[in-house]
């Protein structure tokens, strides 16, 4: 009897529900309603939190750095400021695109941050190609610029980023050196 069961897969299943979130993004892009943009951030949410397949379909939309402006908002409903705040923390945990969370080091704030960074903390030790990217971005160097205090999470998830790099790389990202970068790059 079990063979006889469709084996799903999660494109299979989820395939719907995804090619839903670009009509998301249209209306957090273009409608006014304050309630409806908190269901729609809702919405999101219920998407993004699951899987890293479904977070990387929300942060290829570009939602992330939208649902952090909804949430930084001082015109945002309490409501929406809450909702927003909630999906970001939830699709971050799943999040495992760097380009879309790179653009989030320079403009969230620390409670949000840490969600970031920890993302970042758990991609680049096993991603070769994030680590280059990592480097010539900036990313590293905006890391290094961070103030986190010792001891903190926060901290930890900066020494773990830290560690998947020589420490000539992390120095000169310190120092906003670029010598040691080129000869790094060519190995």
């Amino acid at each position: 009897v079990a063979s006889h069961r469709r084996s799903w897969t999660l494109p299979d299943v989820c395939l719907p529900v995804l090619q839903g979130v670009p009509q998301l993004a249209l209306c957090l892009s273009e409608e006014h309603e304050q309630h409806i943009k908190s269901a729609t951030v809702w919405s999101l949410d219920q998407i993004g939190h699951h899987t890293r397949e479904h977070a990387k379909v929300v942060a290829s939309a570009n939602l992330l750095p939208k649902l952090l402006e909804l949430y930084l908002d001082p015109s945002s409903s309490e409501d929406l400021q809450a909702k927003s705040k909630k999906a970001l923390k939830n699709i971050l945990q799943k999040c495992t695109l760097v380009s879309a969370l790179e653009p989030l080091l320079y403009d969230a704030p620390s409670n949000i941050l840490k969600h970031v960074v920890c993302q970042f903390s758990k991609v680049l030790p096993h991603d070769s190609k994030a680590r280059r990217l990592f480097v010539t971005s900036g990313g590293l160097k905006k890391i290094q610029e961070i103030d986190a205090e010792p001891g903190s999470v926060l901290q930890e998830y900066i020494n773990a980023i830290n560690s998947c790099f020589p420490e000539e790389i992390v120095r000169c990202s310190s120092d906003n050196s670029t010598t040691i970068m080129p000869i790094w790059f060519k190995l």
